[in-house]
C-alpha cells in the first residue's frame, strides 16, 4: 500500500479563528495530521505576549490576517468557511455571532461544515458567559479534588488535565466525528460544543465507577491511584531528584521490593492499615542512592519504577531518542506528532506559523484573492483592555488574559 507522507487528514480543510490554549492545540493537532489549517490571526494581535517563533501550538499551520470587526472580515472568514471541511473557534458563547461568523452564518455558507466551538464552561448553562480557565474548569468537575496530597491544598497539574485532555483532544474526536458523519450519503455539517468542564468530568468515568462500587474514597491521598498507595507514587532519591513507582501486580511489586532491598519486617502490601509505615520504609531505601544510581538498579527490570525527568531531559532518555518521541525542527526541540500511523505517517512539516505571513498562498491556494485586499488594509489594532462598546466583547476568547 503507497504511503501518504503528510498524515491521515491530508486534503482536509480547517479554518481556525485565533484564539489561546486549547483551540490553537486542537487545530495544531489536526495539522499535525495533515490537515491543511488556515488560522486567522487578528493585526496586532499577540498570542499568550509570546514570540510567535516559539508559538509550538502553531506549527504546521498557515496564517492570514483578517480584522473581523471591519466591514468587510466577516466575509473574508466565510470565504475560507465554504472552502472548509471544519472551523475551531473559542470565543465566548455569542461573540462569533456578533462578529458575522457563528454557525447559523457559516452552515448557511457550507452545510456540510463541521463547526467545532471550544469553550471553558459550554455554550450554555449558568456560567457559560464567565471567564475561566483551566484550575477552575477542573475544580468544578471534581478532577482537582484528586490531585496532590492530603494534607495540602489540591496540585495544579500545569494545564494538561482541563485545556488539553479535558479540552483540545475532545474537540478533536468530535470534530473528527462529526466530519466523518458529515462525509457519509445523506449527512450533514453540525456544531460541536466541546466544553473542559465536559471533558475533565468525563476523563474520570472509572473513578465515578469505583466511587460507586466502594473502592474508592471521596478524598485525596487515600486511593489506589491517587498517591494513597505507598507502591504507587514518586519518592525523593539522596540528590534530590526523585523516581516514580508504580508495581501494582504482585508478580511486579515482588521484583520491585526485591531489588530496592526492602527489609523482611517491612508491612505486607496488602496491610492497609499499615500502609504509611511502608511509605516510610521505601521512601528510607530511595534515600540511599542517586537518581541515577537507582536508575542502574532498575534498569531492564518488570518492578515498574522510572526516573522523573525534566522536560529538558526527557528528550535525551534512550527509549524516547530511539522512538523519535521528540523531534528538532528549525532549532525547536518539541514532542513528535503522535499519535504514530503504518501508511500515513505524520511529521512537523513548517515552523510554528507567523501572523499573516501567508495570507498570499491560502488566497492563491484556497482561491480567495480579497484575502489580499484584507491583508493590505488592516484597520488599526485595537486595544484589548480598553472598555468594550454595548454588547461587545473586547477579548472574544472563553477567558481573558
Amino acid at each position: 500500500m503507497a504511503r501518504t507522507e503528510h498524515g491521515p487528514l491530508t486534503g482536509v480543510r480547517v479554518v481556525e479563528l485565533a484564539g489561546i490554549g486549547p483551540g490553537p492545540f486542537a487545530a495544531m493537532l489536526l495539522a499535525d495530521l495533515g490537515a491543511d489549517v488556515v488560522r486567522v490571526d487578528r493585526p496586532g494581535d499577540p498570542a499568550l505576549g509570546i514570540d510567535p517563533a516559539y508559538d509550538l501550538t502553531n506549527r504546521n499551520k498557515r496564517s492570514v490576517l483578517v480584522d473581523l470587526k471591519s466591514g468587510t472580515g466577516a466575509a473574508r472568514v466565510l470565504d475560507l468557511v465554504e472552502r472548509a471541511d471544519i472551523l475551531v473557534e473559542g470565543y465566548r458563547p455569542g461573540v462569533a455571532e456578533r462578529l458575522g461568523v457563528g454557525p447559523e452564518a457559516c452552515l448557511a455558507r457550507n452545510p456540510q461544515l463541521v463547526y467545532g466551538r471550544m469553550t471553558g464552561w459550554g455554550q450554555e448553562g449558568p456560567l457559560a458567559e464567565r471567564a475561566g480557565h483551566d484550575i477552575a474548569y477542573i475544580a468544578l468537575s471534581g478532577t482537582l479534588s484528586m490531585i496532590g496530597r492530603p494534607d495540602e491544598p489540591p496540585t495544579a497539574p500545569a494545564n494538561l488535565v482541563g485545556d488539553y485532555a479535558g479540552g483540545s483532544l475532545y474537540l478533536v474526536v468530535g470534530v473528527l466525528a462529526a466530519l466523518q458523519h458529515a462525509r457519509t450519503p445523506g449527512g450533514a455539517g453540525q456544531v460541536v460544543d466541546a466544553a473542559i468542564v465536559d471533558g475533565a468530568a468525563h476523563l474520570a468515568s472509572m473513578i465515578h465507577g469505583m466511587l460507586a462500587a466502594g473502592s474508592w474514597q471521596d478524598r485525596r491521598g487515600a486511593n489506589l491511584l491517587d498517591g494513597g498507595c505507598p507502591f504507587y507514587g514518586s519518592y525523593a532519591t539522596s540528590d534530590g531528584q526523585y523516581m516514580a513507582v508504580g508495581p501494582l501486580e504482585q508478580r511486579f511489586y515482588a521484583e520491585f521490593i526485591e531489588l530496592l532491598g526492602l527489609p523482611r519486617t517491612a508491612p505486607d502490601r496488602d496491610d492497609i492499615a499499615r500502609w504509611g509505615e511502608l511509605r516510610t520504609a521505601v521512601a528510607d531505601r530511595f534515600c540511599t542512592r542517586t537518581r541515577a544510581e537507582w536508575t542502574e538498579v532498575f534498569d531492564g527490570s518488570d518492578a515498574c519504577v522510572a526516573p522523573v525527568l525534566s522536560l529538558r531531559e526527557a528528550p535525551h532518555h534512550p527509549h524516547l531518542a530511539a522512538r523519535g518521541t521528540f523531534v528538532e525542527h528549525g532549532g525547536l526541540t518539541q514532542p513528535a506528532p503522535a499519535p504514530r500511523f503504518s501508511n500515513t505517517p505524520a511529521s512537523v512539516r513548517s515552523a510554528p506559523a507567523r501572523p499573516g505571513a501567508d495570507t498570499e498562498a491560502v488566497a492563491a491556494d484556497w482561491d480567495v484573492p480579497a484575502l489580499r485586499d484584507e491583508a493590505a488594509h488592516p484597520a488599526p489594532a485595537p486595544d484589548p483592555y480598553a472598555p468594550a462598546p454595548a454588547g461587545q466583547d473586547p477579548v472574544p476568547d472563553h477567558r481573558r488574559p
